[in-house]
């Protein structure tokens, strides 16, 4: 049913239509006397909404028509920002610091535009309108003085210091970690005021680095007592009356495979060798929804939070330990629900046949990804006597994993094999090493199985027409493939030109750079050149997995998509989808779609944060040590580069201080006005640590001495050549705008 805002936005957007009075408005759609005070709140609710505007003169008109864009709004920490579009077709604005008016990062704003793309530059834009604040409460550093104090943010994206009254200090001491709620926000030339409602503690503190990260992106800690209690209030006991009409599997051999220190077990796996020479394979996923039922305290909190959240040393759930590590986690040798796809596939890695039944399972093992690989890979003799009535079924599921996976990378998968790493924290929450993280064998069965199960789901939900949510992953930024396809091009490698890029070719030159000196730099640049993937409920594909059906239904105790997926499947299963049902489904899989697209990117910006900041804790113990490296990225500011470790640095254009250099960003290098010495992604450096902001988790390098091959100068000679004629063109790109594509790399 379409509603009255609809029906408006729609009127409005009709090309005859001109700014109209609410009176006129009124008049059209026929609005009695009577309706005419719930007509106005109406249109007070899309103004405040941003999904219209009221002019000068006191008419209604939609922003887009009117010059005006709306969206988010996110600010760099040097002040300017970039409006980010609801309307995912347009491109963002660049807002000058200058232009922003009082609005702070993450503010839902309404847009002028000021200046329209020229060449390279972005359009710009001045916001002139708040219309929802994303900073209720801020978190930062508190600094007194004798009659008030004030509030430094730490997210340096939010440009104000917060006044804060001395009667609204809440006994907070100089220098004290505090929450601070805002209760008048700043104008134009003002800072906001706020009141400290919470202490948390002074910076050094033992935890207070994280929990300041917590806070700062606004994640849940505790669970409301409501849903604690709830959660504490489910029967463990399985009733009867499940046992009587689900899928019994409990004779069924299967194991779960996990890391040493996962406690939330939601998949389970079972392999069979058919006399055909064909496998049956069967995915086992906790069946969550069970406990988590629409609407309920804990399906409430959970949609809320989204997704579970792992930062180092602790995670933030997005269900009740009760439940994560508990009933709902299939522990060994205990009888669990389940939703299972058990999958027929040939030697060739075709589904051949599958079904989706709701079941009972009873694990044999915890196994974990160390274990399997010493068994498979290294051949642990103890190992494989212990779990010998299991030695043939994880033989067979090498077998099957390398048949999966051939059959993906053949169809045009990309796939990266970037280097990982686990950082060591001490009993003081110190990083004490960093250590690479490979993905072994028994990893990448887990991978593989998981894979083709969200694919057969997705496949056969796609086709059974309701409301459902698929992860997708869209065609890259065409410009941002030309700059790549240019690149590579430079390094002897070519990419078909045309408008639809098969993610096959991707892949191809993915192979080709394997095992060579390139390799990092050419992964790192097409995974920039990527979209990011999300939850939606139309099915567009994965591009990067080159998979036209694709969704999450293996985790449903940490991500809420996979929850709601699991809701429906057992719905649709069970007939009980009626037109009526399909048509309430379609606004809940709307919004979980984008909720938890949204969630997901704040817990990755939250995991990152925590990663940089230990990462450069870690290097600030190793002041003057020399470490080789590679070249990750080149800015008009400097470049970085990138450790064994994983970890980045900066050399600042102002350490080459040998020559002036010039930014190239067709070759993405420095090049030296007089010198003609070039530094270009990919390249290998050797660097000494030179200093590390541990407030900022900046890292900073300087060249010790280059370690490339001296061959690679002659070579490069006369590929650079043509450089040197275009230098009066634009090398100057802009801070901003650079600063706005590194931010869209690193995501």
């Amino acid at each position: 049913m379409i509603s009255i805002k609809e029906i408006l936005v729609k009127f409005m957007n009709e090309p005859a239509y001109k700014p109209m009075h609410v009176s006129e408005l009124a008049k059209i759609f026929d609005i009695s006397k009577r309706e005419f005070n719930d007509f106005q709140d109406t249109i007070k609710a899309m103004e405040k909404e941003g999904l219209i505007i009221k002019t000068n003169n006191d008419k209604v008109a939609l922003p887009e028509r009117m010059g005006m864009i709306v969206g988010k709004l996110s600010v760099h920490q040097k002040g300017f920002g970039f409006l980010i579009p609801d309307d995912e077709e347009h491109q963002d604005v660049f807002i000058p610091s200058s232009f922003i008016n009082g609005a702070l990062h993450g503010d839902r704003v309404m847009v002028q535009i000021t200046k329209e793309d020229v060449g390279k530059k972005k359009c710009e834009g001045e916001v002139v309108k708040i219309i929802d604040r994303a900073n209720k409460t801020v978190i930062g550093v508190f600094e007194s003085s004798r009659n008030f104090g004030f509030v430094v943010p730490e997210d340096k994206r939010i440009q104000n210091d917060i006044f804060i009254p001395k009667a609204k200090t809440n006994n907070a001491e100089d220098g004290d970690i505090v929450i601070v709620e805002i209760i008048e926000w700043a104008g134009k030339r003002r800072n906001p005021e706020g009141k400290i409602i919470d202490v948390l503690g002074k910076k050094g503190d033992k935890g207070i680095d994280i929990l300041t990260i917590i806070k700062k992106h606004g994640l849940p800690e505790e669970f409301p007592p409501k849903v604690q209690k709830y959660a504490e209030g489910i029967e463990e006991d399985i009733p009867k009356s499940e046992y009587k009409r689900r899928v019994d599997l409990r004779d069924v051999r299967m194991v779960t495979i996990d890391g040493e220190d996962a406690k939330d077990l939601d998949d389970a796996v079972s392999i069979e060798r058919l006399e055909n020479g064909n496998y049956k394979l069967g995915v086992h996923i906790a069946d969550v929804s069970n406990y988590v039922k629409e609407l309920n305290p804990l399906d409430k909190e959970a949609l809320k939070r989204g997704t579970s959240v792992y930062l180092i040393d602790r995670v933030i759930p997005m269900l009740p330990k009760e439940l994560s590590n508990g009933i709902c986690s299939l522990n060994p040798k205990v009888d669990r629900l389940t939703l299972s796809c058990i999958m027929t596939i040939d030697q060739k890695g075709k589904v051949l046949d599958h079904e989706i039944v709701e079941s009972i399972i009873k694990t044999d093992e915890r196994m974990t990804y160390t274990d399997v690989t010493k068994i498979l890979k290294d051949h642990d003799d103890e190992l494989i006597k212990k779990y010998d009535y299991l030695y043939d079924d994880f033989k067979a599921m090498e077998e099957l994993c390398d048949i999966l996976r051939k059959k993906r990378l053949g169809r045009g998968a990309i796939d990266f094999n970037f280097e990982e790493s686990k950082i060591i924290l001490n009993e003081n929450g110190k990083p004490i090493d960093i250590k690479p993280y490979d993905r072994e064998i028994a990893n990448r069965i887990i991978e593989e199985f998981m894979l083709v199960c969200n694919e057969t789901v997705a496949e056969h939900m796609y086709w059974a027409n309701i409301p459902f949510v698929y992860r997708i992953h869209e065609e890259p930024d065409e410009e941002k493939l030309q700059h790549f396809s240019d690149f590579i091009y430079n390094m002897g490698y070519s990419l078909k030109s045309s408008r639809e890029v098969h993610p096959k070719a991707l892949q191809a030159i993915l192979e080709k750079v394997q095992g060579k000196k390139e390799e990092t730099v050419v992964s790192t640049l097409l995974l920039r050149s990527m979209m990011q993937a999300k939850y939606s409920p139309e099915c567009v594909g994965h591009f990067g997995l080159a998979a036209k059906y694709y969704c999450h239904f293996t985790s449903p105790i940490r991500r809420y998509p996979d929850l709601m997926i699991h809701r429906i499947i057992k719905e649709f299963v069970n007939g009980k989808i009626d037109p009526k049902r399909s048509e309430r489904l379609s606004g809940i899989v709307d919004y979980a779609s984008k909720q938890s697209s949204d969630m997901e990117r704040r817990a990755q910006d939250a995991e990152r944060e925590v990663d940089d900041l230990k990462k450069a804790e870690y290097m600030s113990e190793k002041i003057g040590e020399e470490y080789h490296g590679i070249i990750s990225s080149v800015t008009n500011f400097g470049f970085f580069v990138e450790l064994p470790n994983t970890i980045e640095g900066l050399v600042h254009i102002t350490d080459l201080d040998d020559d002036y250099y010039v930014y190239d960003e067709r070759h993405l290098s420095l090049i030296g006005e007089l010198t003609k010495k070039i530094y270009r992604l990919g390249d290998e450096v050797k660097i000494k640590v030179d200093r590390v902001n541990i407030d900022t988790h900046d890292i900073y390098f300087k060249l010790t001495e280059n370690e490339r091959d001296e061959d690679v100068y002659d070579d490069l000679e006369e590929e650079f050549e043509e450089v040197e004629e275009d230098y009066d063109e634009d090398y100057g790109c802009e801070e901003e705008k650079y600063e706005e594509d590194l931010n869209d790399e690193l995501d």
